[in-house]
């Protein structure tokens, strides 16, 4: 129901100091903690020293006074308070952030950043044109706004903002007190009411009406016959006539009370085809009580102190609407012979109604039912309910800054309709989630009219084109989760399907060329297929390439299965050592040796190996052991000369950081190539120690290779695959 602030204490009429302003404040609600909005007044009082009194509607100082007045009626916290008084200035760079995090905390100076964000929806909804009057694209802007913040504090201190807007507009131009009226009708008004903020709503809602419908507002106002304040002097009489009715009947009921406000009222005249005289409920009282049968008590309670006007009763409790609405509604002639409608329900009918399916703003406002929408509506109904009642402790302002909505992105087609994504979705993903067919077809794409890679990730009120070919199909490397073109289970699915779909050879032939690719790169020896089938379901090596090649299995996944079947093969040969005790891993070894421990080992320089491949020792004479990978060229020569030095190692549970990796590249040799090689590996973190490079001016070429310090096969084929994406490179792959 609309709570309906008795006395304005800033207006035009009476200027005030933000000192007067405090002590109000305090006199009204003694338990506020005043600390954090004495240090925002103290900081406001130093950047306008000569600025005299704050209130009236000129200026900054008076419009940030005037927000923090609104949101002082809603019981808020003193960290939200000081954001409303400061936020004028930082909005209008006369204050730095910087400055209000060293004088007022960090909190206030995170809420506005928070709402300068949320400007964003401003310009978004300027830009829309036409589509604007598309009420699900306003729906849809609404979403986006809640999805900007990270604090629902951040989402009240803007509809402050609005609603002192919009009482100082009426000194504006017309078209910029027009443009701003739709703006606030379309988008900020019923944002309000999904919250539940019936104050801020019905007050957006009627000013935004007397801006857009002057001569409609001015004739409803003057059929009303009397002033607003006078109604709610009428409701308040009549809800305590109500209460003592229901109080000598033995009923125990909650008793609210609203006089409907100008806009509600030409909505209902319009949604009806009634004129004015045929509206009841110009004056409402809602009664909730504890059951069912005292709903019905309750009605006959009404109908007996007033009369009852015929054909104006309704009971949605014995025949509930399709949207599971449940309630009690009646219309009587109540005292002085004025027409008042009362509705009567349970508690859990009306929790049910403000935040479940028949929710009362969802019906008014024809929207359909976005149940994951919903859901944070109803948590952030649930935070403003808890906020009238513990503005200040600890446990809810933990739970204001709980996140508002799930982590989604929403950005515009070229045709201006907003589609929500997840976090992370590239433009590959939008193009899937438009259309399969024009995810199959496309090439490219851009961002607000501007190129960008099929790996960019969206950001929220970005608008997206996407270039298509006239006939196409979708690349095998969508599908490497380390190249980062899809993000989205979905649009993986349907790229997956299609190449199910192709010939059954050509991707056992595809993936038999991905296999090897992924040898070569890595350094590699044979890969046992058919055993590796096996543990993926296949009967046959070639269902397993097969499988490869239509991307329903990475890569990178059989090599890891290859790396396990190696680690539990047996011995291929007997060791020469006598000592059979179990292994005993030093606490800084790599390996462990088997059948020995507290050996000295260090990594071969021939074929530096890296956690992940297959390994061997070699027992030097006076330097330990030295590991080599198994098909290493060395360890070749050595099983045929000196078999007997050979001794079966594996990687031990904790490994070094790092290691090093000879990489080489072969590329068409152009300008910027190694600084584009060496940026790509500085955004991974990974170190390059050593560099050399050889240019063929003849073939244009450049060959390069580069030693990295890899933390294993994981990260280098993740390396490898990025390096082979930059342009006018021709292969990579580790050096063996």
């Amino acid at each position: 129901m609309v709570k309906v602030k008795e006395s304005i204490r800033i207006d035009a009429d009476r200027e005030i100091t933000l000192e007067d302003w405090l002590v109000l404040l305090r006199q009204e609600r003694p338990d506020l903690a005043p600390d954090r909005l004495r240090a925002a007044c103290a900081l406001l009082q130093d950047t306008f020293p000569d600025s005299g009194p704050a209130g009236g509607e000129g200026g900054v100082l008076g419009e940030g006074l005037a927000m923090a007045d609104v949101l002082a009626d809603m019981r808020l916290d003193p960290e939200t308070l000081a954001a409303a008084l400061l936020y004028p200035c930082v909005r209008d760079d006369v204050l730095e952030l910087e400055t209000v995090t060293e004088r007022v905390g960090e909190g206030v100076s995170r809420l506005l950043g928070g709402i300068r964000q949320m400007n964003a929806i401003h310009d978004i909804y300027q830009n829309a044109g036409d589509r604007r009057r598309d009420g699900g694209h306003a729906e849809n802007l609404r979403k986006m706004l809640l999805a900007m913040v990270e604090d629902v504090r951040v989402v009240l201190v803007k509809l402050a903002e609005r609603v002192v807007a919009m009482r100082l507009a009426r000194d504006a131009d017309e078209p910029v007190r027009r443009d701003l009226a739709r703006e606030t009708q379309e988008v900020y008004a019923p944002l309000a009411n999904r919250l539940g903020i019936g104050q801020i709503k019905w007050e957006l809602e009627d000013l935004a009406f007397r801006f857009l419908e002057p001569a409609t507002y001015k004739q409803i106002a003057r059929l009303l016959e009397e002033r607003r304040v006078d109604r709610e002097r009428y409701i308040r009489r009549v809800m305590d006539q109500l209460r003592e009715s229901l109080a000598s009947a033995g009923i125990q009921a909650e008793v609210h009370g609203r006089a409907k406000h100008i806009y509600s009222i030409w909505r209902k005249m319009q949604r009806k085809s009634q004129d004015f005289h045929q509206i009841h409920d110009v004056r409402a009282l809602r009664v909730l009580v504890d059951s069912i049968p005292d709903c019905y008590a309750t009605l006959g309670i009404v109908h007996t102190l007033w009369a009852h006007i015929p054909r104006e009763f309704d009971d949605y409790i014995a025949t509930p609407k399709e949207n599971g609405y449940r309630s009690l509604h009646t219309a009587v002639i109540g005292p002085e012979g004025r027409n008042l409608e009362v509705q009567i329900r349970t508690h859990e009918m009306d929790s049910e109604s403000e935040l479940g399916v028949a929710a009362h703003w969802r019906y008014k406002e024809g929207m359909a039912y976005d149940s994951s929408f919903e859901a944070k509506i109803a948590w952030l109904r649930q935070i403003l309910n808890w906020q009238e009642e513990l503005s200040d402790t600890e446990a809810l302002l933990d739970d204001l800054k709980s996140a508002v909505v799930e982590e989604r992105v929403y950005v515009f087609t070229p045709q201006g309709k907003v589609v929500d994504m997840p976090v992370g979705a590239t433009p590959l993903d939008f193009a899937y989630h438009i259309h399969t067919e024009l995810g199959h077809r496309c090439r490219g794409a851009k961002i607000n009219g501007r190129i960008v890679p099929l790996t960019y990730r969206l950001q929220t009120g970005e608008q997206v084109e996407i270039l298509t070919a006239k006939e196409g199909a979708p690349s095998r490397d969508w599908l490497n989760p380390n190249l980062g073109y899809l993000n989205t289970g979905r649009a993986r699915g349907k790229v997956q399907h299609w190449f199910r779909l192709q010939d059954h050879d050509k991707n056992c032939a595809a993936g038999r060329a991905a296999m090897e690719r992924e040898q070569q790169r890595l350094g590699l020896g044979p890969i046992d297929y058919e055993t590796i089938a096996g543990k993926y379901n296949f009967k046959r090596g070639e269902d397993l390439l097969a499988a490869v090649g239509a991307g329903d299995i990475r890569p990178g996944q059989v090599v890891t299965a290859h790396q396990v079947l190696q680690r539990q093969e047996p011995p291929q040969s007997e060791l020469p050592l006598p000592i059979s005790r179990p292994s005993t891993p030093t606490s800084d070894s790599d390996v462990h040796i088997q059948g020995v421990g507290n050996l000295l080992t260090h990594m071969a320089r021939c074929c530096k190996p890296v956690p992940g491949d297959a390994i061997m020792g070699y027992i030097t004479r006076g330097r330990g052991v030295t590991i080599h990978r198994r098909d290493c060229p060395n360890v070749l020569e050595y099983q045929r000369r000196e078999d007997e030095r050979l001794i079966e190692v594996e990687w031990g549970g904790q490994t070094r950081s790092t290691y090093p990796v000879d990489v080489y590249i072969k590329a068409y040799d152009r300008h910027g190539l190694l600084r584009d090689i060496t940026s790509l590996l500085a955004n991974d973190r990974i170190n390059v120690t050593a560099v050399n490079t050889l240019s063929d001016k003849e073939g244009n070429t450049a060959d390069m290779t580069l030693t990295l310090e890899i933390n294993g096969l994981d990260q280098l084929g993740r390396v490898l695959d990025q390096i082979n994406q930059l342009p006018n490179v021709i292969e990579v792959h580790r050096r063996h």
